[in-house]
């Protein structure tokens, strides 16, 4: 038996960190409801500060795009920018009803859509990487499924091939082979 490698405690830490696995409809809530609350908590604190939101932002879209399950990896850039949308609500400074509103949000949108773009760029490049390692693994899976498939069937092709035997000497070659069978009396074949 192979000696296991030896893994750092860094590794060991993250490895006992929770691992959930969103669907994607639940990693586009998940993030959602985190950057409202983000939204109304930097409302409530800060006034409203746009640069706190946008780099609370990102570690959302970080968080997003990892904890999707592989399944629903392409969600994961999708449902970021609508959670930054619907965040930002409690931060724009809107004013005059439902009008005034969504014109702020409008424009909070366009001036932060650096932050928009950062998270987004995350979110997209950890699907992206995730989605190659899991490719990596099925070509893995598959050729070692293929090699044990090969060495099953050597193997059953050996044991069907029966014990071996020294072999007999060859005839010349004017020599006629005879096929092993029952003898006839040469009376009965000439006839």
């Amino acid at each position: 038996m192979a000696p296991r490698p030896r893994v750092s405690p860094l590794a060991q830490r993250l490895r006992r960190l929770p691992n959930p696995r969103f669907t994607g409809l639940g990693a586009g809530l998940f993030a959602t409801a985190t950057m409202l609350g983000v939204g109304f908590l930097d409302r409530l604190l800060l006034d409203g500060a746009p640069l706190v939101y946008g780099v609370l932002f990102l570690p959302v879209s970080a968080v997003t795009a990892l904890w999707v399950r592989t399944a629903d990896l392409v969600t994961a850039p999708i449902s970021v920018p609508i959670a930054f949308a619907v965040g930002a609500y409690p931060i724009a400074d809107g004013t005059g009803g439902f009008g005034g509103q969504a014109m702020a949000l409008v424009t909070t949108l366009a001036v932060h859509a650096g932050w928009l773009y950062g998270g987004t760029l995350i979110a997209g490049l950890i699907a992206s990487v995730r989605k190659v390692r899991q490719m990596a693994r099925r070509q893995n899976a598959r050729e070692a499924a293929v090699r044990a498939g090969a060495i099953r069937a050597g193997a059953t092709a050996y044991r069907a091939a029966g014990p071996r035997t020294s072999p007999s000497p060859r005839p010349g070659p004017g020599a006629r082979s005879r096929a092993p069978g029952p003898t006839v009396p040469r009376a009965v074949r000439r006839g």
